[in-house]
């Protein structure tokens, strides 16, 4: 399995460069910049492209609504030149509390949306001119929409690959199909091994049955928090996953319209994340953190001795899991945890 990092939406690049320089020393593969309501990922894609020389950067996630389709392929094809060829291009849907709320943009069809978005990437990145007609992008603009003066152009520049690797952030059964017919990898927000044949063997292989060869396998990335130890305060390392869970499957988005719970569920915690749900909206939010079933916890990071962290790491491997993205808890050094994880695997 490849190693990843994850810059959340709080981090500072220019002060993390000199660790980030370190970890890519030490073998770190790729290296993911969020974007959600905060500042923008690509000016620090753009930053690190500067001062990195061999790690991969990617963006987790651009929303397919703020940006059209052809800006993001635009963005991404100058990622990819900027990087020396090292850009992945990670997108999603977001939610319409963000795209709605934030952007003032109606958050309509997100699977086709992504779906097409992807097909419009990779038409301009083949330098090919641009005419699309789906059911959320429909490029040049028909007649009787705006001044009826567009026409089909192509990339004026030639950009450094045709295929800049694709990432799709999906939950949903149908999202995860297409993003395995599709995408280049899979931004799974929450992976647990043991769990995520019920939640996800189906719609991968109804997808899988459908992807070209010649997009080789999908890259399957999934994150962890990261301890590895004995005599380790385990539930205190965890309590920042457990925070986050609650977050996300009790709190994030409306009571209808929550796709983290909605996952929850399917994984098998049905009970458990209603509970988190009731608890997370009255305000109860450690209450809610306290629901976190302990398996979910346990079994979806790396948080233990050295024996159980290998289990670990074997169990995901045999789920599927082709990248890790970690996340280093505990004030751990980063660059120990990557020589020790590839010690371990």
């Amino acid at each position: 399995m490849d190693l990843s990092m994850t810059l959340d939406y709080t981090q500072d690049v220019v002060a993390r460069l000199p660790g980030i320089r370190d970890l890519e020393a030490a073998g770190l593969d790729a290296l993911w910049v969020q974007e959600g309501y905060s500042f923008d990922a690509v000016s620090a894609i753009g930053f690190l492209a500067a001062h990195t020389t061999r790690v991969r950067l990617g963006t987790a996630i651009l929303n397919v609504y703020s940006r059209s389709p052809a800006l993001l392929a635009m963005t991404a094809a100058g990622c990819d030149q900027l990087s020396g060829g090292r850009f992945c291009l990670g997108l999603g849907a977001s939610g319409p509390q963000v795209v709605e709320g934030f952007h003032g943009v109606p958050y309509e069809r997100p699977l086709a949306r992504i779906r097409e978005t992807i097909d419009v990437c990779r038409t301009v990145w083949r330098r090919e001119p641009l005419s699309y007609q789906g059911r959320s992008v429909v490029v040049p603009l028909p007649a009787g929409s705006g001044t009826g003066q567009g026409v089909p152009l192509k990339l004026v520049n030639r950009p450094r690959r045709a295929d800049i690797p694709v990432y799709w952030a999906a939950l949903g059964d149908l999202s995860v199909a297409a993003a395995a017919e599709t995408a280049d990898g899979w931004l799974p927000f929450f992976f647990v091994p043991e769990r995520a044949g019920q939640a996800f063997g189906a719609p991968l292989a109804r997808g899988t049955a459908l992807r070209d060869p010649a997009l080789g396998p999908l890259d399957v990335v999934a994150s962890v928090d990261v301890a590895v130890g004995d005599g380790l305060d385990t539930e205190e390392l965890l309590r920042p996953a457990r925070e986050r869970i609650a977050l996300y499957a009790g709190g994030m988005g409306s009571r209808t319209s929550n796709f983290y719970h909605t996952l929850a569920c399917r994984m098998g915690w049905e009970k458990e994340a209603g509970l988190m749900q009731d608890l997370f909206l009255a305000g109860k939010r450690a209450e809610a953190a306290a629901a976190v079933p302990a398996d979910w916890l346990a079994l979806g990071n790396l948080v233990g001795p050295e024996g159980h962290v290998a289990e670990r790491l074997a169990a995901f491997a045999a789920a599927g899991v082709t990248t890790l993205d970690i996340r280093v808890v505990g004030g751990a050094d980063p660059v120990r945890t990557v020589d020790t994880l590839r010690r371990l695997m």
